[in-house]
């Protein structure tokens, strides 16, 4: 679960980072032709770092001049709070390969990060690989501050093997609309198969709404952000039905409202739980598990269902001094050969249209895998906007009110958290 969960320190650290001004990183508009040796970052799980070293080892063959230096992310409480003291040091790898798009508005403003549309074929290569789905990580001046990499869009997982002890078919589950899902969860633990039909954590921590309201809210609207042209956007029936559907589900107690230490859909205690495609490796045999998207009020055919991204990205920072040979690194990291080998060792979904023509072998022999990279294409990424987190914080904080304990209205917490997070998107 490791890829997912951050822990709580993340929130201070990038809050603090959101409201800082232009540290040591220069201004993103800095020389991009120099070349020579660079440094990169890479994720510190097992299967990150194997395609890291072999993507190494193949630019390093054909590039004397222009060697790469690789490491792991420096331990700390999170990846965002090593990459903060990092930029603010003015000591920051020229790439980094796990840049949370949520924390690229701060680093923006921090002057951390190179504006990748200043490249002379910037634009036109993340167009080129991810389609119109990069739009998304664009930010506030209609330029690329870091490049989308690879997601993992969430989805339902459940345990066959609990939908089967409670009399309902297993492989095809009644999930699609919010009735037939409660009516499922109160199925599953009215036949005590589990504590929780679905138990996402409870915590207060700024990025859980993107393992609860934001799938559903991305599946409920087609597509829509939360923050759209610096407005809120869930003030409306939409945001209303996902916020009671959850309410009801906690209210019922279908839902736990404690958190539960460790992985309760890997320890029988939930029924189901919202994960993306990095799962499967995880759960591997020890669950019989289904995926299924997540549902909608009155249902949405899957190959029209949105949900939220889970991606990381990459970051070009501006201490880099070769950002030239930064740029071709970038470039050969994210090829077509290189997406390939990804997938291959990861599972993870690389940020490219028409994954599953460009990789039909890959899907066919993982056929597991097959309806994650369909749902890649139809993902919504966290809004690129002027205090991300403080705005999912402030977010999070009346969900959890209203929703998660019952202690406000559900409607007045839509339009109260509405009007702040305006506030906070307009840079106030």
């Amino acid at each position: 679960m490791k890829r997912r969960i951050l822990v709580a320190g993340a929130a201070v650290g990038m809050l603090a980072l959101s409201a800082c001004g232009s540290g040591g990183g220069g201004d993103g508009a800095a020389d991009t032709e120099g070349t020579g040796d660079i440094t990169i970052w890479y994720s510190n799980n097992e299967a990150e770092i194997a395609w890291g070293e072999q993507m190494v080892d193949a630019w390093n063959a054909d590039h004397p001049d222009e060697q790469i230096k690789a490491q792991e992310i420096p331990a700390g409480a999170s990846s965002e709070e090593s990459i903060t003291a990092a930029i603010t040091a003015g000591n920051a790898p020229c790439l980094i390969f796990n840049t949370s798009p949520a924390a690229v508005p701060g680093f923006q403003k921090q002057g951390g990060l190179v504006n990748l549309s200043d490249f002379e074929d910037g634009d036109d290569y993340i167009m080129e690989r991810t389609g119109e789905i990069a739009d998304q990580y664009r930010s506030e001046d209609g330029d690329f501050y870091q490049l989308p990499w690879k997601s993992n869009p969430v989805m339902i997982f459940y345990n066959k093997d609990m939908f089967t002890q409670a009399g309902l078919d297993p492989e095809n589950p009644p999930l699609a609309t919010y009735d037939e899902f409660l009516a499922t969860a109160r199925t599953l633990v009215e036949a005590d198969v589990a504590d929780y039909a679905i138990n996402p954590s409870p915590t207060s921590e700024f990025f859980q709404p993107w393992f609860d309201f934001y799938p559903l809210y991305a599946a409920q609207t087609g597509g829509t952000l939360l923050v759209e042209d610096g407005k809120a956007t869930f003030d409306n029936e939409d945001g209303a039905a996902v916020a009671n559907f959850w309410r009801t589900l906690y209210d019922e107690q279908l839902s736990g409202r404690e958190q539960y230490q460790g992985d309760s859909f890997a320890d029988g205690i939930s029924a189901m739980s919202i994960v993306g495609p990095w799962a499967i490796a995880v759960y591997g045999d020890s669950v019989n598990w289904g995926a299924v998207p997540v549902p909608t009020e009155s249902g949405t055919a899957p190959e029209e269902t949105h949900t939220f991204s889970d991606a990381k990205n990459i970051g070009l920072y501006t201490a880099c001094e070769n950002k030239g040979t930064a740029w071709e690194v970038l470039k050969f990291a994210t090829s077509e050969e290189q997406d390939g080998i990804w997938l291959e060792e990861t599972g993870q979904m690389p940020l490219r249209q028409n994954l599953t023509e460009t990789y039909p072998d890959y899907f066919e022999a993982n056929p597991a895998y097959q309806v994650f990279g369909d749902q890649a294409s139809r993902t919504v990424e966290v809004p690129n906007v002027t205090n991300s987190i403080e705005i999912w914080q402030t977010f999070r904080d009346g969900y959890s009110r209203a929703v998660i304990f019952g202690e406000d209205e559900v409607d007045t917490f839509l339009t109260d958290t509405a009007a702040e997070i305006d506030e906070l998107a307009a840079g106030n």
